[in-house]
C-alpha cells in the first residue's frame, strides 16, 4: 500500500511489534521517526532510512522532541503509532506503587503526551492525519496479574474514542489496534507462553489453529493493519478498536448496555437482588487456548 510522502512516528520501535510497524511503514514508502529507550532505535532507523530519537516515552518533553524531529528531518507529520510499553506483572496484593505508576506512565501517559503533540502539529498542517494507539486484549477483557497494564490499555481504547470525536473536524482519524503476536510481552502471558516457546524451540511456525482460532502469529502479521490505517485507504475509519493477529482480523465492540430493566420509582436493593439473577453475566479474562 502506497505511503510515499507520509511521515510517521513509531514509539517503542526498537523491538517486537514496534519494530515490525516501523519496518512495514518504511517498506511501503513512509519516512519514519524511530523511538526507543536505547541505542537499538538507531540501528532500526539506519536499516529503514529513518531517524532515531532515543528517549523514554511518557514525559511531554519526549513527545515534543519526537514531533519536532519529524518536522525538522522530513518536513511534516502524518502518522503517530503510539506503541511504547513496559510490563510489571504482579497480582493486586503484591503490586507496588512503582509497578503501577511505571506501566501507566509509559502506556497511558505516553500515549496521551505523544498524541497531544502529534494532534497539535497535524491541526496546524491542516491536512489531516492518523493516530494509531496500541491497546491489548487485556484492556478489553482484563488479565490475571496485569492490573496496571489492563487498566492502561483499556484507557487507551477509551482515549481513541474520545479523540475521534474531538479531532473529526480536523480530518484526523484515531483508532485503537488490538494486536496479538509472539513477542517478549506475550511470552509473559501464561496462556500463550508454552505455544511461543515450543515454536521457538522447534523453529516451526505456530500451528494453524493457533493462528486462526487464537489469532496469534508473528509481529509481521500484525504490522499490515498499521500500514492500512496509515494509508489514504483508511480515511473515514475512526473511533474503532481493531484486532489483528495471525490469520485473524476483528472489529471489537464498544461497551454497551446489554440488558435493561425498569422499576417505577427506582430500585431497592431487594428488588435488584431478585431481578439481577435473570441477567446473563459477561465473561472476563483472556480465554485459555484450546487445541482442536
Amino acid at each position: 500500500m502506497e505511503l510515499s510522502g507520509k511521515v510517521a512516528i513509531v514509539t517503542g520501535a526498537g523491538r517486537g511489534l514496534g519494530r515490525a510497524y516501523a519496518e512495514a511503514l518504511a517498506r511501503n514508502g513512509a519516512k519514519v521517526v524511530v523511538n526507543d529507550v536505547d541505542a537499538i532505535a538507531q540501528e532500526v532507523a539506519a536499516g529503514i532510512g529513518g531517524v532515531a530519537v532515543v528517549a523514554p516515552v511518557g514525559p511531554a518533553e519526549t513527545a515534543d522532541r519526537l514531533v519536532a524531529t519529524a518536522v525538522e528531518e522530513f518536513g511534516r507529520l502524518d502518522v503517530l503509532v503510539a506503541n511504547a510499553g513496559v510490563l510489571r506483572d504482579r497480582v493486586l496484593w503484591k503490586m507496588t506503587d512503582d509497578d503501577f505508576d511505571t506501566v501507566v506512565g509509559v502506556h497511558l501517559r505516553g500515549t496521551f503526551t505523544c498524541a497531544r503533540a502529534a494532534a497539535v502539529r497535524m491541526r496546524e498542517q491542516g491536512t489531516g492525519g492518523s493516530l494509531v494507539l496500541v491497546s491489548s486484549p487485556a484492556g478489553q477483557r482484563g488479565n490475571f496479574g496485569q492490573t496496571n497494564y489492563s487498566a492502561a490499555k483499556a484507557g487507551i481504547a477509551a482515549m481513541a474514542r474520545t479523540w475521534a470525536l474531538e479531532l473529526a473536524r480536523s480530518g484526523i482519524a484515531v483508532n485503537a489496534v488490538v494486536p496479538v503476536a509472539a513477542t517478549e510481552m506475550t511470552r509473559t502471558i501464561p496462556a500463550f507462553a508454552p505455544l511461543i516457546e515450543e515454536s521457538e524451540r522447534t523453529g516451526a511456525p505456530l500451528p494453524d489453529w493457533v493462528r486462526r482460532d487464537e489469532g496469534l502469529g508473528t509481529v509481521e502479521d500484525a504490522a499490515e493493519l498499521i500500514v492500512y490505517l496509515a494509508s489514504d485507504a483508511a480515511r473515514g475509519v475512526t473511533g474503532q478498536a481493531i484486532g489483528i493477529g495471525g490469520d485473524r482480523l476483528a472489529l471489537w465492540s464498544h461497551p454497551a448496555e446489554k440488558h435493561v430493566e425498569f422499576a417505577t420509582g427506582g430500585w431497592t436493593a431487594a428488588a435488584i437482588a431478585e431481578r439481577f439473577g435473570e441477567f446473563e453475566p459477561e465473561s472476563y479474562g483472556i480465554p485459555l487456548p484450546v487445541a482442536p
